[in-house]
């Protein structure tokens, strides 16, 4: 089936030439609109539910929100499971879903569940849901900073929360814009308890009346010479003098008793939690954007800082925006990354053809073929949701160098073929020497890379954290050698014939291959002709074996078997298949056999016969 598929792609060369322009549209398409991101995403699908109630203490939110919030989410379906922290007037329930759950269908059913639960919260508890973004989604920060001095820190943190904030979250692509560092301004009205007991008032009765002076409120239309006129109470506040002037109640005779008299207004900063410095200048004020889940970082990066430069001009005289923190640098490192392995394998599998071929035209087969291959690897990946990281761009590039060999090995069985032929070969002659080396050579390299493809099936195995963090590069390598081997059957027979034409020199007229062969053929004959001396060499390169615990690092018996001399009571130490020169074939020795044994009768006279040391492997060992 191989050898057909190969000869029908031989004949039909100009169906696979557009099939491989095809092939290289659509995966230049998938390449340019895949998820693009440095760091591959290992958190699970959770869902963050937020409660405020100010002024609690831990102990009464806990027994209060995060109690009732943990037990009714344990029932919602596919959930791993509910942790709950309690703060001061704060609780974070964190519902972690089963692995492969889609995060929008998880957040559907938290907000089902928090409507059944909300009638056993406090009534002044606010519940509301965490952005819908995971943890790798901090992909960019900047800081603002007044370097003239003419706004504090206060302002500063004004201007990113009621301007730069919601600017921001308009782009494309963002979940969330989370303030760091400043101050939240805010107004304090500071009671004096003397004045108050001296107006008899309460401290309810000034919060009462603040409140109800910080609204508008509404009337009713009046119709005049044929127009209307509507009435309405405008009281928000604006400055400070405004809260001063609130009335609280009226004394016996009618005076007016104002918020200045028992108390004193004044803007300040609300209570922080944490504090934000940048380069050891000081205090800054700081804007962290956090990318939504699914969407390319690159994109989303590249969107935040063409918001930015178009409200640069719109910022306060003396207000610069700088960036702290950008992951777009990061993700195109990984791509140039990959982008110079590419490029690097084909340079050296050129110049290994050109030099060990002398064929500049059969270097262009590598050339297409292994970018061929990578583009059509990212088909899958964009159609399956896989995004780009460091991981997968990582398999694509350690599934580079097989491809590379195959291509070699292709070429060099073609130009194996063709040698020693006449220029003016024709051309059905031509074809019918290809086509025998494409159906010798390439039915074992398509399942060789096959064999290579499935070699990392039991990584689609794992699992939770391991399994997020090495399948997108088993799936990337699987894919690029799947291109290849299908390539290798398809577009690279139809290639072949296109480009592997002209002269091709004999192996034996190749300047570099014969200097290669003249250094390794001597020891090629040495090996074929004394196999002994040069397995005695490979033995002795060996690194030496550690002594085994508890030995002297010699391998000897536990047991030790005695014999005795054939024609003499004597004894030997052991046994004669473990000493030298002693027989294995369990008859009786005699004394002959033993050089060390002296004064036996059966010892032969004359100078004692030179012995070769053998060594033998004990059946038992330490």
């Amino acid at each position: 089936m191989i050898g057909r598929l190969i000869d029908a792609s031989a004949r039909n060369r100009a169906l696979m030439m557009f099939f491989a322009l095809a092939l290289a549209v659509g995966g230049w398409t998938a390449a340019r609109n895949i998820q693009l991101d440095a760091i591959p995403d290992l958190s699970d699908p959770q869902v963050i539910v937020f409660t405020e109630w100010m002024g609690r203490s831990p102990t009464l939110v806990e027994d209060q929100v995060t109690y009732p919030l943990v037990t009714a989410l344990l029932g919602a379906p596919h959930v791993a499971d509910v942790r709950g922290q309690t703060m001061f007037g704060m609780s974070f329930v964190y519902v972690v879903f089963e692995e492969g759950t889609d995060l929008y269908w998880a957040r559907s059913r938290v907000l089902e569940y928090l409507s059944t639960v909300r009638n056993r919260l406090p009534p002044d508890a606010t519940s509301r849901l965490g952005p819908d973004a995971t943890g790798i989604g901090w992909v960019y920060q900047y800081a603002l900073v007044d370097r003239s001095g003419r706004h504090d820190l206060g302002q500063l943190r004004a201007l990113q929360d009621y301007s730069l904030r919601y600017a921001l979250t308009s782009v494309p692509g963002v979940a969330e814009v989370a303030s760091v560092g400043g101050f939240e301004q805010q107004y304090q009205v500071t009671v004096d308890p003397v004045r108050l007991r001296n107006f008899g008032l309460t401290i309810a009765d000034v919060s009462r009346a603040v409140r109800r002076s910080n609204a508008d409120v509404g009337g009713r239309i009046l119709e005049m010479s044929e127009r209307e006129y509507f009435v309405r109470g405008r009281g928000y506040i604006a400055r400070s003098q405004d809260l001063e002037e609130v009335v609280i109640r009226a004394s016996a005779s009618g005076t007016p008793v104002l918020v200045r008299d028992v108390a004193t207004v004044r803007v300040g900063g609300d209570i922080r939690r944490g504090a934000a410095e940048l380069d050891g200048h000081g205090e800054a004020v700081s804007g962290i954007v956090v990318m939504r889940y699914g969407e390319n970082a690159l994109d989303v990066i590249r969107r935040v800082e063409r918001k930015l430069e178009a409200l640069r001009p719109s910022l306060p005289a003396g207000v610069e925006v700088v960036p702290v923190y950008s992951r777009a640098g990061l993700i195109e490192r990984a791509i140039d990354t990959l982008k110079h392995a590419l490029i690097e394998e084909m340079i050296v599998v050129s110049l290994v053809i050109i030099l060990f071929l002398l064929h500049l035209r059969s270097a262009l087969l590598p050339i297409v073929s292994i970018p061929l291959a990578v583009l059509a690897s990212f088909i899958p990946l964009y159609l399956l949701g896989i995004p780009a990281t460091i991981m997968s761009l990582g398999g694509i590039a350690i599934a580079i160098g097989a491809t590379v060999d195959a291509e070699i090995v292709m070429v060099e069985a073609a130009h194996k073929k063709l040698e020693g032929t006449p220029p003016d070969l024709p051309p059905e002659e031509r074809e019918r020497l290809l086509a025998e080396a494409a159906r010798e050579v390439t039915p074992a390299i398509f399942f060789s890379l096959l064999i290579i493809a499935v070699s990392f099936i039991p990584v689609f195995g794992l699992t939770g954290q391991a399994g997020r963090l090495f399948r997108p590069l088993a799936f990337a390598k699987t894919f690029v050698m799947l291109s290849a081997a299908v390539l290798s059957v398809t577009v690279a027979p139809a290639m072949r014939d296109y480009l592997i034409r002209g002269k091709i020199y004999a192996e034996s007229r190749h300047p570099v291959s014969r200097a290669i062969r003249a250094v390794y053929e001597p020891f090629v004959h040495v090996a074929l002709r004394k196999p002994k001396t040069t397995v005695l060499i490979g033995l002795m390169a060996l690194p030496p074996r550690s002594p085994s615990p508890g030995g002297s690092g010699r391998s000897s018996c536990r047991r030790s078997t005695r014999a005795t001399c054939s024609t003499c009571p004597r004894r030997s130490p052991r046994s004669p298949s473990r000493r030298r020169g002693g027989s294995s074939s369990g008859r009786t020795p005699s004394c002959a056999s033993f050089p060390r044994w002296s004064g036996c009768s059966a010892r032969p006279a004359g100078p004692r016969p030179r012995r070769t040391l053998r060594r033998s492997r004990c059946s038992r060992r330490r």
